[in-house]
């Protein structure tokens, strides 16, 4: 193998590139773990972007018109780390030195909140492309919003950088074809083609026409036949960028592990250190000028620091711009400044209905009144459903369709697309400016698990609405019939799952969901009517984001506490009754929110389920997992842990056991056995 770079590197080019190369080996030797080979294969690109083309500022991470990037195959993460130390982010040498180690700034994959600079957590493949066409979908509606002839408030790119396993991947099919149709002229992908895999070449299962798939998308596609090539890589960005109408691709032949005499082009460098040897012999073909461990030449590192100057030239115009804009136009600014700092205006909630004296009514009818009223007073309040509008109550009725040429509109139609759905309510969220919400049914909540995931590890103000929440959506049967759903959601650390019993608590779960700015919110709704519970009667639901308060109790002590989430709250009350009549004190708990209630103080978790009472039954339309916690080893539980049946709603509750006698059987053979 030959020494050097592409014809169109200088000398003080090559030297950049190479300390790219040379620190993401050196990190991933040190930590003994990692992969080196896509770093050193995209080093030429990622250097041409990000100091010749990115409007970034390394010192202010999250100027809000900066141009995103995201590294979509994560696993290269040194690449990244390696462009936020060099060009001046707060990510010093010490922090490269301390890759993948306990308390570094530097982890195995980018985390978003935790390495400044870093736009989102990858990682999970495909999740960061189509994160990126959220992003790409936010600086359209902003801008459609609020630029105005004099003043371009919002004007940047979206790049992203993934590779074949990106490309492989379902969501990032799905995303794309979002991507096109919505024609994002300011999405641009930075495609790693170096036909390498971890099992060994693509030639083993990927050996689609890549560039004819993202054409019928309806993307923009260039090709770049060396990777190192930077006046062609440079060329091919801009005339993506100059493509105004349509999102582009730019294939980028590369090689993995470039420089390596022994694993350029070898699967071996994919996820393993080089090896000490090979590092060696790496760095002396390239040319290296030092034998020394992350070795950073002075002359390099002023170069890549020219972005902090940059970076602050561009800001500083840009708020330049945004004073003279305030003056102009005062009420938008203030729009604007609610929608970034997620600080939604006085008033946000005065229109949301009380449902006082209504007839019963489904929650995910009551959540679309509830919606549409928040749609008022929150502006930036945006989303859609993954085909399912009509049914999940997601249309925001006072605006239009968010789409090609109309990017102002509100109302996002995803398709049947639950997977990029989820992924790209994160990075609508992730962007800034937007509250963004989604809809589909609890059952294929599954397809969007692994964004929902992502979401909460993000800590990400995303509303997912799930309607059909159980058995009782009745005649689709088992296939549609969410039964693990809910237990499934609730495994996931930091989402906030709620599943209120009336339109009441649907609205109160509403606000405690646009209140929610650290965490995603999961709004699980019914297909079918459910009685408004009278108010005056019953306690306010505002104690909905406690988790959980007592909803009907007993003159003394209890003899039993009835326990349940949802539609089977009317159960516990009409067993409750039932119960009285033979003597038994029944306490009813509404319980919308295992997450919430965890979160309540310990001293108000015992006054709701004081730990004296072990009589307990807990109810709910779904399996008993997880129940436990709340009704001890002395307890019971009315769930249904099997697949549904094909028949009316109400028919399958009733042979599945979901009825009042099932309660007050359970309840009278715990006393029973006292």
């Amino acid at each position: 193998m030959k020494k050097g770079a592409s014809k169109s590197q200088s000398a003080a080019d090559s030297l950049c590139i190479n300390t790219i190369r040379t620190l993401a080996m050196d990190a991933v030797q040190a930590a003994n773990s990692g992969h080196p080979g896509a770093p050193m294969g995209l080093a030429s690109a990622a250097y041409v972007l990000w100091t010749q083309i990115l409007k970034h500022n390394p010192k202010n991470p999250g100027w809000m018109d900066r141009d995103r990037f995201v590294l979509s195959g994560g696993h290269a993460s040194m690449l990244l780390y390696s462009l936020l130390y060099l060009t001046g982010y707060k990510v010093s040498l010490r922090e490269i030195k301390n890759f993948r180690q306990w308390g570094s700034i530097t982890p195995g994959h980018p985390e978003y909140h935790h390495t400044p600079g870093v736009e989102t957590t990858t990682g999970p493949l495909g999740q960061g492309f189509s994160n990126a066409v959220g992003m790409a979908m936010a600086e359209r509606h902003l801008a459609a919003v609020f630029n105005q002839k004099s003043h371009k408030l919002v004007d940047h790119f979206t790049y992203v950088m993934c590779g074949d396993g990106d490309l492989m991947e379902g969501v990032t099919s799905e995303a794309a074809s979002l991507a096109g149709h919505l024609g994002l002229g300011k999405l641009i992908c930075i495609y790693d083609d170096n036909k390498i895999s971890i099992e060994g070449g693509t030639e083993l299962a990927f050996t689609e026409n890549v560039a004819a798939r993202f054409k019928a998308y309806g993307w923009h596609v260039v090709r770049v036949n060396d990777g190192n090539d930077l006046a062609a890589i440079r060329d091919a960005i801009k005339a993506a960028r100059a493509e105004a109408g349509r999102p582009s691709l730019i294939a980028l032949r590369t090689h993995i592990a470039y420089g390596s005499p022994n694993k350029q082009d070898s699967h071996d460098a994919h996820g393993a250190p080089l090896g000490d040897e090979e590092v060696l012999l790496t760095k002396e073909n390239l040319g290296w000028p030092s034998r020394k461990k992350f070795y950073v030449p002075a002359d390099t590192l002023k170069r890549f620091r020219r972005c902090v100057v940059n970076g602050k030239k561009a800001e500083t115009a840009w708020n330049k711009k945004f004073a003279a804009y305030k003056r102009k136009h005062p009420d938008l600014a203030e729009q604007w400044l609610a929608a970034v700092y997620c600080k939604p205006i006085r008033g946000w909630d005065s229109k949301v209905p009380t449902f006082a004296n209504a007839a019963p009514i489904a929650t995910r009818a009551a959540s679309g009144q509830v919606l549409n009223a928040l749609a008022e007073k929150l502006p930036n309040l945006i989303g859609g459903s993954a085909d399912l509008a009509p049914s999940n109550n997601t249309l925001i009725k006072s605006s239009f369709d968010f789409q090609k040429g109309s990017y102002d509109g509100r109302n996002i139609r995803f398709g049947v697309r639950e997977h990029a759905m989820g992924a790209i309510l994160s990075g609508l969220a992730l962007h800034g400016g937007i509250r963004s919400y989604g809809g589909t049914f609890l059952v294929f909540s599954d397809y969007c698990r692994p964004a929902v995931r992502l979401a909460a590890l993000m800590k990400l103000p995303v509303t997912y609405v799930f309607t059909h929440d159980s058995v009782a959506l009745g005649e689709d049967g088992p296939t549609h019939q969410p039964v693990e759903h809910l237990a499934a959601l609730r495994a996931i650390p930091n989402l906030v799952v709620i599943r209120p019993s009336d339109a009441t608590e649907t609205a109160a779960a509403w606000r405690v969901a646009i209140k929610k700015t650290n965490a995603p919110v999961a709004l699980v709704l019914t297909r079918q009517k459910l009685p408004v519970i009278d108010r005056k009667q019953y306690p306010s639901a505002v104690a909905l984001a406690k988790g959980a308060y007592i909803l009907a109790d007993t003159d003394g002590k209890p003899d039993v506490i009835l326990i349940a989430s949802g539609s089977e709250v009317h159960l516990c009350l009409e067993a409750r009754d039932r119960l009285a009549k033979k003597g038994v004190a029944a306490r009813v708990v509404s319980m919308p929110s295992w997450e919430l209630f965890e979160r309540a103080s310990q001293t108000y978790r015992d006054k709701v389920l004081p730990p004296g009472i072990t009589a307990r039954v807990a109810v709910e339309a779904g399996i008993s997992q997880g129940w436990e916690r709340y009704i001890g080893g002395q307890g019971a539980a009315v769930g249904i842990n099997r697949f549904g049946a094909s028949a009316p709603g109400g028919t399958v509750m009733q042979k599945y056991g979901m009825k009042a006698s099932a309660v007050v059987s359970k309840a009278m053979a715990l006393l029973k056995g006292k």
